[in-house]
């Protein structure tokens, strides 16, 4: 793999971070909420945050 430069691994610390802001954000959602196909929903979507997360942070390997 080619080196990151740092313009690019400045770019790929920020979506990390947005994307393990979301992942939190919707966990917490999920929790808080009695609606069993809203909680599920909430869980689809951090699940699919926590995926992008992987990928992106493979990036850095």
């Amino acid at each position: 793999m080619n080196q990151l430069t740092e313009k690019e691994l400045s770019g790929l610390n920020e979506l990390l971070n947005e994307e393990e802001l979301l992942v939190k954000k919707f966990q917490m959602l999920s929790e808080h909420t009695q609606d069993t196909e809203v909680k599920a929903k909430f869980t689809e979507i951090a699940n699919k945050h926590q995926e992008h997360f992987r990928s992106l942070y493979a990036q850095l390997s």
